[in-house]
């Protein structure tokens, strides 16, 4: 649905980004476009961001302190909501694992990004899905567990796939490199577990849209980033 452009007042969102600054810069456009496609005119999105230093979030990540990541992050959002922001989203999958501690250390709404997910998946009747992601993604209970109580079944790789998927991640797509190769192992990942039942892909981390589209794959794809962006455009717009 179209809104006038003259008369829309946007709220501001809060961008916690910069893991990676890659799948950051995705989300940027995303709500940017969204915004000009249902306002028209020369309407842009009311952003703000905060945009961290990954490497100093993937050493907290394999050293285990989520603890000190839940405050770095929490502290980012907090100082978007003193700036004005009016939700706050975190453009990252895997740093969800924190979420609760975000959303606790600020007033506004934290627009979780495996709900944006749900809403999507329910509305297309999808009920069972591959999750490919980070090693953290795929196999701890944060984002899983919050699927599977809205009644999605989730299907992760088995260990050697989630090596291959967590290294081309980090190794590759949080540094902005494309590799063919690297595409056709994800495409084997998906093949596979669809014949375990997976009724559709989730890709569960912000850069793996960087590699695969529905171009590459007949099996339905789920690009969590767009959805989560979408999310943060209907908030914008006054709709949640």
């Amino acid at each position: 649905m179209s809104v006038n452009a003259a008369s829309v007042e946007l709220r501001t969102l809060g961008l916690v980004g910069g893991m990676s600054w890659e799948s950051t810069a995705s989300y940027y456009a995303l709500i940017n476009r969204g915004i000009q496609a249902r306002c028209g005119g020369l309407t842009s999105a009311r952003l703000l961001l905060s945009s961290v230093n990954f490497e100093q979030v993937a050493n907290m990540q394999r050293n285990n302190d989520w603890a000190g990541a839940a405050k770095l992050l929490s502290t980012q959002a907090q100082t978007l909501e003193n700036a004005g922001a009016q939700a706050i989203l975190l453009c990252t999958n895997t740093m969800h694992k924190v979420a609760d501690e975000l959303a606790a250390a600020v007033s506004v709404p934290l627009l979780h990004i495996a709900d944006s997910l749900s809403a999507a998946l329910h509305a297309d009747a999808r009920t069972c899905i591959g999750l490919l992601g980070t090693r953290f993604t795929m196999q701890e209970t944060f984002y899983k567990t919050r699927l599977v109580q809205q009644g999605i079944d989730v299907i992760v790789p088995n260990p050697q796939e989630q090596d291959d998927v967590h290294r081309i991640i980090f190794e590759e797509l949080c540094q902005g490199i494309l590799r063919e190769a690297s595409r056709q192992r994800y495409l084997e990942i998906i093949t596979r577990l669809q014949t375990e039942g997976a009724q559709a892909m989730v890709l569960g981390c912000t850069e793996i849209a960087l590699l695969l589209d529905a171009s590459h794959t007949d099996i339905p794809l789920y690009d969590t980033t767009a959805l989560h962006a979408a999310a943060g455009v209907g908030f914008a717009l006054g709709e949640g």
